[in-house]
């Protein structure tokens, strides 16, 4: 049984987050905003919560062998498309687009219990608030943690589950936008010279910070290999804004970068540099030697078969930080537009795609589950989708008076 009063756990992370935003005047309202939505979006914002709840109960982080790379903050949104790009000689070689595993700010060494557990509870809360019944959820984590498992013990011949219709309509979907289409959303041109456009997603970055930024761009042209560094006149700045995304990471240091890319007023090249900190699990686990930004790309290069080739790190004002050019082929997957009916086949390919990536990055593999090991996770996740819920009900209550 779970004990916890969801107010006291509701104050920790009002608290943690005042002070996790304080740079950065009006995060914290719109953090707050975010996560009182639903109990999936308040889990979304609380990865650190979720191992401080580990820390204090350590029976609920008990569980089957198996270690290696975590992604730390694994749930359901944190899945997407993405293309890969690598540079051949001058120019630029596209590959097609792909989908897997696209967020590792929290990605350390641990047991992979850990990531199955945050995942499962993901899936009943999000299946929950997308219609399908309780008995429903706990069908698909038993499919989740049954595909997971046999891919993360599994030969590398064996094949994923079939593709969902939801995954292989945003693949197709991200296919056929083109480059401007990038440009068009996030800048506007200003006599014939583009910027990014001011508002809710890009606020003027301190002047202090704006002198850093070319430097910062050419210590990351340094962190590429070479069969994979564009020119450096590709990288010339042309703007820089601070970048407001996300739900989790509110209140890091968020910059994005325009550069000149291929020339022109339409050829240039978005770019995101995003401060990496220590991971949400760092109270629970111990911290990773490497900083922020290095531990994260080595994550990312170790898990995923396709990772982004232009994925890079760099410093700013003394802060570690992960830099990774963006395409129109980002893009996450939109649990709004998946029919609950589709949900089970969706958990089995999402639990393979975990599977796979963990066993790329393990260290120590350990034993296929039993039936039992699998089914004591279960009864956790069904606990801790409770205690989520529940506390996110105690911050609507706190976030009002």
């Amino acid at each position: 049984m779970i004990h916890f009063d969801p107010y006291m756990l509701a104050r920790w992370q009002l608290a943690r987050d005042r002070e996790a935003t304080r740079r950065f005047p009006g995060l914290f309202e719109r953090k707050l905003a975010r996560m009182v939505a639903s109990p999936f979006a308040f889990l979304r914002g609380s990865a650190r919560l979720y191992y401080e709840v580990l820390r204090q109960q350590p029976e609920l982080a008990e569980g089957p062998d198996g270690e290696g790379q975590l992604i730390g903050d694994l749930h359901l949104e944190n899945f997407g498309a993405y293309r890969p790009a690598a540079f051949d000689g001058g120019g630029a070689v596209e590959h097609d687009a792909t989908f897997g595993l696209n967020d590792f700010d929290d990605a350390t060494i641990g047991p992979w219990r850990f990531d199955l557990l945050r995942l499962a509870t993901s899936l009943i809360l999000a299946g929950r608030e997308l219609g399908a019944r309780g008995s429903e959820g706990l069908v698909m984590v038993e499919g989740l943690l049954d595909a997971w498992n046999r891919h993360a013990h599994a030969p590398k011949t064996l094949r994923p589950p079939p593709v969902p219709p939801s995954v292989v309509a945003l693949v197709e979907q991200v296919r056929a936008r083109p480059r401007q289409a990038l440009l068009d959303a996030r800048t506007t041109v200003t006599k014939g010279r583009r910027c990014f456009v001011r508002g809710p997603r890009y606020r003027n970055l301190p002047a202090r910070l704006v002198r850093q930024v070319p430097e910062a761009m050419e210590r990351y042209l340094e962190s590429l290999d070479v069969a994979v560094r564009p020119p450096a006149e590709r990288l010339r700045v042309l703007d820089a804004a601070f970048r407001v995304a996300g739900i989790g990471s509110l209140g890091v240091l968020r910059i994005a970068v325009l550069v000149t890319g291929k020339g022109g007023s339409d050829g240039g090249w978005v770019f995101d540099l995003k401060e990496q900190g220590q991971p949400s699990s760092h109270q629970l686990l111990t911290p990773p030697r490497r900083n922020g930004a290095k531990r994260v790309r080595d994550a990312l290069c170790s898990c995923l078969a396709q990772p982004p080739k232009m994925v890079g790190v760099t410093r700013l004002d003394e802060r570690p930080m992960l830099v990774r050019r963006l395409t129109p082929q980002d893009d996450k997957l939109d649990l709004g537009r998946v029919d609950h009916r589709e949900l089970p086949s969706l958990a089995r390919y999402l639990g393979a795609l975990v599977g796979e990536a963990h066993r790329r990055g393990a260290i120590r593999q350990g034993k296929p589950w039993r039936a039992d090991e699998q089914r004591s996770l279960l009864e956790r996740a069904v606990g801790l989708a409770g205690l989520h819920e529940a506390t996110s009900l105690a911050l609507c209550d706190l976030s009002r008076r």
